[in-house]
């Protein structure tokens, strides 16, 4: 029997991506420019939230150095146009999101290949740190300092020249790429790829055993992690107008997994809500030196303790409530269901 998830529409299920894309494109009329350059961070760090949330929830993979990621898009953005004297901007967007996925690849042979588990978690902190250590050494990516100055261009589109420059254009661009970026993550979680990263998060062994490739898929998973990492990282760069060495550094690997232990894990639109929720506590207390992060953790610690299913679990919980507490039909009770196919 064909289950609702299984009848409803893809278009259906990404209203909350149609309902946040809304809420976004109001920022430049009804907020300050502060507010509207926290938006944009904030849209470029829940598509750097849901990337690492595809290897977590997905396939079950935890990487702890998902930064080196970002940094490779960011760096890739601010220093290949200086050194190449310029080019198209897609161009580079596309050649950054593409670096991101062949180091994704590299790294991933090394590390699955090796390791599992926390083993593999530890191996993806070494090679972010490594990532990190080769930034500050190296002069053309700025050494500690980093890289200042990234241009925002002209898209040249044969019928129509979007100048990236003038006003909010950039900040529409950035909306559009994070909200395609958004859906395409949505989809390799919940088509035919995600149902076999489902498979082998459960039971890698009995998923084996009916055909499929596990370490192929698990390489193809932290590809496209990879890949929307950099694509963040790519995006931001120009909004940012600077890229340090601090873009690799682990505390930045820590943001996606507390953004997803915040707004709920088990959801797609989970690390969302979180980012969301970060960045709002962050700028609320971004005049209390010293306060920032204890509010931090104590609004994680009591997420943890409290609600450890995050806002979204907490979501489910309230909206099962009803449904449990309804008394169950005579038809129901006397119909035995029928079973579902897998």
């Amino acid at each position: 029997m064909m289950t609702l998830a299984t009848r409803t529409s893809p278009l259906l299920a990404l209203w909350p991506l149609a309902v946040g894309l809304i809420l976004f494109a109001l920022a430049p009329a009804l907020l300050n420019q502060g507010l509207v350059f926290l938006a944009g961070l904030t849209l470029v760090n829940i598509v750097f939230a849901q990337a690492w949330n595809l290897l977590f929830s997905t396939i079950g993979l935890l990487s702890f150095g998902q930064a080196m990621f970002f940094a490779i898009g960011a760096y890739a953005m601010a220093a290949g146009p200086q050194q190449a004297g310029g080019g198209p901007f897609l161009m580079w967007l596309g050649l950054s999101t593409g670096l991101g996925a062949l180091s994704a690849i590299v790294f991933g042979i090394v590390a699955l290949r090796r390791s599992g588990g926390i083993y593999f978690a530890v191996l993806t902190l070494a090679f972010a740190e490594l990532v990190h250590v080769l930034i500050t050494k190296t002069d053309w990516l700025g050494r500690n300092d980093g890289l200042t100055g990234i241009y925002r261009p002209k898209i040249e589109l044969g019928i129509a020249t979007i100048d990236l420059t003038q006003g909010d254009a950039y900040y529409w661009f950035m909306l559009v790429a994070c909200g395609l970026a958004s859906a395409l993550l949505w989809w390799a979680g919940h088509g035919v790829l995600g149902r076999s990263f489902r498979a082998i998060r459960q039971d890698p062994v009995r998923a084996a055993f009916l055909g499929l490739n596990v370490d192929r898929h698990r390489l193809t998973a932290f590809a496209i992690s990879g890949a929307a990492s950099a694509f963040a990282g790519a995006v931001s760069a120009p909004w940012m107008q600077i890229v340090t060495p601090e873009l690799a550094h682990w505390s930045m690997s820590t943001k996606p997994v507390l953004y997803a232990l915040l707004g709920g894990a088990a959801s797609f639109w989970g690390p969302a809500i979180g980012a969301i929720l970060f960045g709002a506590v962050e700028y609320a207390t971004r005049t209390m030196h010293g306060i920032a992060d204890i509010t931090t953790g104590l609004m994680l610690l009591a997420v943890v303790l409290a609600i450890p299913g995050g806002v979204m679990g907490l979501v489910m919980k309230l909206r099962a409530r009803p449904a449990a507490a309804a008394p169950a039909s005579p038809v129901a009770s006397t119909t035995r269901p029928q079973e579902q196919t897998p």
